[in-house]
């Protein structure tokens, strides 16, 4: 008697086109919860946009941090690719860095979510996001170093830490008085021209 023929593992595992429609109402829903209020969102609300139940949605997420973190993770992946391809394309590499701030806190000034948490990108930072961020900061300011046109010494971190720092001013000023952060960005476009030629304070960090 031939032996029957072992279930393929990821055939067995592969979950229902219904689940998977569900899945994405959810994320979809959460995202424009999320950029409209904030992380602080009721759940409640996120399940009654998707059209699911709770239990549908716990059964997804048993935690309402999966499911901020799964959607911060996509809109942060879009947004970084974007600015990648943004800054493959830009002949200018002052102005790809320029663009490239201004594109980011513009986003983040409509994504309330993406403002209150890109702080921990620096303190408790996600591998995959945080190093899709830097490579992007990285490739701009290798182009504007050798083009001459950024300040010596500025490093990547130094950009990506300004870019935390923005988004900062963004969340304190933009719903009392927005845009006032644009202010602040060409202050500190600015002092990052080659121009300011005073030595910057040593990274107590680096070794010497």
């Amino acid at each position: 008697m031939a032996e029957a023929e072992p279930l393929n593992p990821a055939r067995r595992r592969a979950p229902r086109a219904d689940a998977v429609r569900n899945r994405e109402a959810i994320v979809g829903a959460a995202a424009e919860v999320l950029a409209e209020q904030g992380a602080a969102v009721d759940v409640r609300e996120i399940a009654r946009r998707s059209g699911v139940g709770m239990g549908t949605l716990y059964r997804h997420f048993p935690k309402k941090e999966d499911l901020v973190r799964t959607v911060l993770r996509r809109e942060f992946a879009e947004w970084a690719e974007s600015a990648r391809l943004a800054a493959i394309d830009a002949e200018d590499p002052w102005a790809a860095l320029a663009d490239f701030y201004q594109q980011a806190l513009t986003g983040y000034a409509r994504h309330r979510a993406i403002v209150e948490n890109f702080a921990l990108t620096w303190a408790e930072p996600d591998l995959e996001g945080i190093q899709q961020l830097r490579r992007v900061i990285e490739r701009l300011c290798a182009r504007a170093t050798a083009a001459g046109l950024l300040r010596p010494g500025v490093t990547t971190d130094d950009l990506l830490l300004l870019l935390i720092s923005l988004g900062h001013a963004v969340q304190l000023t933009d719903e009392c008085r927005p845009h006032l952060w644009t202010r602040l960005l060409h202050i500190s476009l600015d002092g990052l021209r080659p121009d300011h030629r005073a030595p910057l304070p040593a990274d107590p960090d680096q070794p010497r």
